[in-house]
């Protein structure tokens, strides 16, 4: 079970009015309990150029747990990859924020504060590995409850990135009440169009944000490194 860390001192700005990129407030800081109090408001960080800064896009990019796009040859992909959970967290994230990938915004000091929320039992990995043994690809995120706040994906090989989306949602789906869960992806993109990614409002997410922060989540049972 996660550990609930110290409630954050910072008052957490709500989703309202914001600029154009959903930009709701700056500064604070990335220790532990801000993250989560901000997770549970619709909120997530992002560093700009010298802040903090603090956003909660409308509309809202999020994958249906029971809508993600198989393809034929994805499902082939999928037969060459092993997948696993939570056995190499500190590589996923050093993969998503290595500076030479196109838009690259993973700080060191994100990773740290992404590091420490994994320590307390809050973030996770979804990793794909080769047959050879190698890590072929992977996405990590923010669980809270029935949320998954993914924050970034990468691969090596072809489709590795996509089959660690397919496994995500087969692990959100294990419960059976999928239709609460709610796997957020912050801004849509061509690419995530095809996995099945749609767009809400910001009002419909923070419905159902209340709603999946009721559940359990699913990978308080899973446990590290469960093989999918």
């Amino acid at each position: 079970m996660p550990v609930e860390p110290p409630s954050t001192p910072w008052r957490i700005p709500a989703p309202r009015r914001t600029d154009r990129e959903g930009l709701v407030g700056i500064g604070a800081d990335l220790e532990p309990g801000t993250m989560l109090a901000a997770y549970r408001a619709g909120v997530f960080p992002m560093p700009l150029t010298r802040v903090l800064g603090w956003f909660s896009p409308d509309p809202r990019a999020v994958l249906p747990v029971d809508g993600v796009h198989v393809s034929r040859s994805l499902v082939r992909s999928r037969r060459r990859f092993e997948v696993r959970t939570d056995t190499a967290f500190a590589e996923v994230v050093a993969a998503c924020g290595d500076p030479a990938r196109p838009g690259a915004w993973i700080t060191p000091a994100m990773a740290t504060a992404y590091d420490s929320l994994h320590e307390l039992g809050w973030a996770h990995s979804v990793e794909v590995w080769s047959e050879d043994g190698r890590l072929a690809g992977g996405l990590f995120g923010i669980a809270i409850g029935g949320l998954f706040a993914a924050e970034s994906k990468f691969h090596v090989d072809t489709d590795a990135s996509k089959v660690a989306v397919v496994a995500l949602a087969d692990v959100m789906a294990v419960a059976g009440d999928g239709v609460d869960r709610l796997i957020d992806v912050q801004w849509s993109s061509h690419h995530l169009a095809t996995l099945g990614v749609v767009e809400i409002s910001r009002a419909a997410y923070l419905r159902r944000l209340e709603r999946a922060l009721a559940l359990r989540s699913p990978f308080d049972e899973a446990g590290r490194g469960q093989k999918r």
